[in-house]
């Protein structure tokens, strides 16, 4: 895990140009954390996801969704079953079974009349038949309706049954106006009615015909009942008109015989076996005195015909015995009827009332799980997903607390792991171990950017120590280099160790910017306010190619002494960029003056300047400096704008980047108000630079406003052992002068004195011990002198020892380069 000890990683801006990578190589292209992404989780990119709330319900209630249908289906026939047989038993008991049975039972005994009056008319027995056939008439009108009826829930074959019996109710009027015209014989009457009956059992059969088993069964016993009672009738029918006339043809014979056999074999094998119940007592109906005076005459019958020769069997007169013995056979048979016909009707509106009682708890039951199902899916997905979204609250926690971690650590404040990891309550699931996971991982985290910040600060002290070493030997050479000034005078020597003394003075500047980018300070310290002009002279000579530097001040600011160090430094970074990303012939000029909030120092080159985005960055970052780790930067070439952004930030200024009007670019510097001061009392003017300034690729030497100009300073002073650039600004009137203008030809080399060329707030005291061998060195640096000082003193040299004008270009038309140094040790 990468851990960076910072805010944001500072990202670099995509296609830069030429001209702009050349310039924010030393300075940095700007881009900090305002430029990076902002805070907030972060919505991963790729294939599109579900979120996790429709995922959850999804796999809860499309189980529950198919059961749904499975519970409707199962209610939807539980519903239809029971209307079904509701209608049934509708039709069976009083629907259709009512007026099926009635006429059943008036075309029995019309048919039965009817053979009376064809066997032997008479009075007593055609009023009979009169009366019977209005209740005939009246079962006929109760029937028809039945023509008519919805068979959709009605039994199988009952439409069926009732349009038979209606095409054979439609012939009744036709027939019995041929019986009472005396065209239509006994047999075919007997004919007419038996196929009547048959087809209105047929009805009743159909009625029984339910979608109950048991229901069905009942109903088979009702039907064979009906059988028995028609058998019973058709024998009666056939034996009326024999008892009238004494005689039976052999055909009629033969259906008595048949009827005979056809009941009892109902009675025996079908009818009596399946009584139950409050049936039981009709039992021994058969073993009753009518039953028994029934089938005597029957055997009698019977035995007559057998005995009987030709077409015709003779009847005893037996004919009041059989109506007395039927009827009452006929009353029982039709009480068992009325019985059974009930009992089977309980039973299927009992069977009827259990399914409508399955149907309604099943629909209750289906109905509250369906809803107990989606409460519970419901709920446990709430709780499931309130439970991740705890746990992505607290990785969302952790993402926000771990960079205010980082932060803590880079203040240098002690972290507490433990403190600062919230440990989640662990439960005994998949969740739990997820939550157990995420809390290693923050322990895991914090602990490894706890671990990382002191590496980081370990490297950073590590950074300061080698970089403090290092200006303690940068130190010691400077040092050495000031002895050898003074040891040696040979003009070409001193040319070398000035140019020496500069390049020392510039590694030390680099050493800083390593202090700085370690998290340090820089320990040189100023005392005393300084004039802005110094400031910037000492800036102007730590650059190297400082003669291309020119410097206008208006007014006489002052800078604080605690301001000077760090603008020194930053005014030096930005110089030294405006030098290095601009053509080697073009100026930079630098202007200072007084503002309403403040100073403001302008540096501005003619180099090809940045792109519009890189001056944003740029900007950006000197707002908000990063907190640079230098190891994750380490190959970044870009790092003076790091060190400008931290000082300008540490100090208070205001440092923004322009384009310039000459195509370059423009540093503008606000000082703010808090760091000018007052002129001090004691101190004296802005020191002079003495001598001829480096001129620039016209001639024209690129010197300060307030700077004297040669002709009225005259000769640079002789130099002496031991007093390096001693009386660089000597009055007007010293011996020293004089005689270099007396004798030309014979002037002396200019004699350094320590400190001559700078301010009065600058200098250092000559007794002041410089210790050595120190770790923790506290060198009091301070600028030495000024390159133009330094590069007048080369040249004077030069033409004393070769009598030319040093200060003239050279061939190649760019002028004599200086050794300036920015402190006068």
């Amino acid at each position: 895990m990468d851990l960076q000890i910072g805010e944001e990683s500072v990202p670099h801006v995509a296609e830069l140009g030429r001209a702009g990578r050349r310039r924010t190589g030393a300075m940095g292209d700007g881009t900090g954390p305002a430029g990076s992404a902002g805070g907030g989780p972060r919505r991963l990119t790729g294939v599109r996801r579900l979120p996790l709330r429709t995922v959850l319900l999804i796999v809860v209630f499309v189980p529950s969704l198919t059961f749904t249908p499975l519970l409707a289906s199962g209610m939807y026939q539980l519903a239809t079953q029971w209307q079904a047989e509701q209608t049934q038993m509708e039709l069976a008991t009083t629907g259709a079974g009512r007026p099926a049975s009635d006429l059943f039972f008036s075309l029995d005994q019309e048919r039965r009349l009817t053979a009376e009056v064809l066997g032997g008319p008479s009075g007593a027995a055609r009023g009979k038949l009169a009366e019977q056939r209005a209740a005939t008439d009246r079962a006929v009108r109760a029937f028809r309706p039945l023509t008519a009826l919805d068979d959709s829930d009605a039994q199988e074959g009952l439409a069926d049954a009732v349009t038979r019996t209606e095409r054979g109710l439609a012939l009744l009027d036709q027939q019995r106006r041929a019986i009472d015209a005396g065209r239509s014989s006994t047999e075919r009457a007997f004919d007419y009615y038996s196929s009547v009956l048959e087809s209105d059992l047929s009805v009743l059969t159909a009625l029984g015909n339910t979608g109950e088993g048991q229901v069905n069964s009942k109903a088979q016993t009702l039907t064979d009942l009906f059988w028995v009672v028609y058998t019973l009738g058709s024998e009666d029918a056939l034996l009326a008109g024999g008892w009238e006339t004494g005689t039976l043809t052999r055909s009629e014979y033969g259906l008595v015989t048949d009827a005979i056999g056809a009941r009892k074999h109902l009675m025996r094998s079908r009818v009596l076996p399946a009584l139950t119940g409050n049936e039981t007592p009709y039992a021994k109906v058969t073993d009753g005195r009518a039953w028994e005076a029934m089938s005597a005459l029957e055997g009698r019958l019977i035995a007559a015909g057998s005995a009987a020769e030709g077409d015709e069997v003779t009847l005893r007169d037996d004919g009041a015995r059989w109506r007395a013995a039927v009827d009452a056979v006929s009353v029982q048979l039709r009480q068992l009827l009325s019985l059974r016909s009930e009992n089977v009707g309980r039973m299927g509106y009992d069977h009827a009332d259990m399914i409508f009682m399955i149907f309604i708890s099943i629909s209750t039951v289906g109905l509250l799980a369906l809803g107990l199902v989606f409460y519970t899916s419901w709920r446990l997905t709430a709780i499931l997903r309130r439970r991740i979204l705890h746990l992505r609250e607290d990785a969302q926690e952790l993402q926000e607390r771990l960079p205010d971690v980082v932060a803590r650590l880079e203040r240098g404040e002690d972290v507490d792991v433990d403190a600062e990891v919230r440990t989640l309550r662990p439960t005994p699931d998949e969740l739990g171990e997820l939550g157990q996971a995420l809390n290693l991982a923050s322990r895991s985290a914090v602990l490894t950017a706890v671990r990382q910040a002191e590496q980081h600060r370990g490297f950073q002290r590590m950074l300061q120590r080698i970089a403090r070493r290092t200006q303690i030997l940068i130190g010691l050479q400077l040092k050495k280099l000031d002895e050898l000034e003074r040891k040696h005078e040979d003009p070409e020597v001193l040319e070398g160790l000035f140019d020496l003394d500069h390049l020392a003075a510039r590694l030390r500047r680099y050493e800083e910017n390593l202090v700085i980018l370690g998290g340090g300070q820089p320990q040189r310290r100023w005392r005393k306010p300084v004039h802005l002009l110094d400031v910037l002279r000492a800036a102007q000579g730590e650059v190297q190619d400082y003669s291309r530097i020119s410097i206008d001040v208006e007014g006489e600011p002052w800078i604080g002494e605690r301001a000077v160090q760090p603008l020194v430094h930053v005014l030096a970074e930005l110089m030294e960029n405006a030098t290095t990303f601009s053509k080697p012939l073009t100026p930079v000029e630098v202007r200072a003056a007084p503002v309403s909030r403040g100073v403001v120092v302008e540096i501005e080159d003619r180099g090809l300047g940045m792109e519009p985005e890189q001056y944003t960055a740029a900007n950006a970052l000197l707002r908000s400096p990063p907190r640079l780790d230098v190891l994750t930067h380490a190959d970044d070439v870009r790092l003076g704008l790091y060190v400008v952004a931290r000082l300008s930030a540490n100090l208070g200024l205001q440092v923004e980047l322009r384009p310039s009007a000459f195509g370059g670019s423009r540093a503008i510097v606000l000082l703010p108000e808090s760091l000018v001061v007052d002129r001090p009392r004691t101190a004296p003017g802005p020191a002079t630079l003495p001598g001829k300034a480096p001129r620039a690729a016209n001639g024209a030497p690129p010197r300060p406003r307030e700077e004297t100009p040669p002709h009225e300073k005259g000769p640079l002073p002789a130099r002496s052992r031991g007093r390096a650039m001693a009386s660089v600004t000597t009055p007007e009137g010293s011996p020293d002068q004089d005689d270099a203008a007396a004798s030309p030809d014979s002037r002396p080399l200019p004699q350094r004195v320590r400190q001559a060329s700078l301010a009065a707030e600058l200098k250092v005291p000559a007794d002041r011990a410089e210790p050595a061998g120190q770790e923790s060195w506290t060198v009091p640096d301070q600028p030495r002198r000024s390159g133009a000082a330094i590069g007048a003193f080369q040249r004077q040299s030069r033409l004393r020892r070769t009598g030319d004008d040093a200060s003239q270009p050279r061939a190649n038309g760019s002028p004599e380069p200086g050794s300036p140094t920015t402190e006068d040790r």
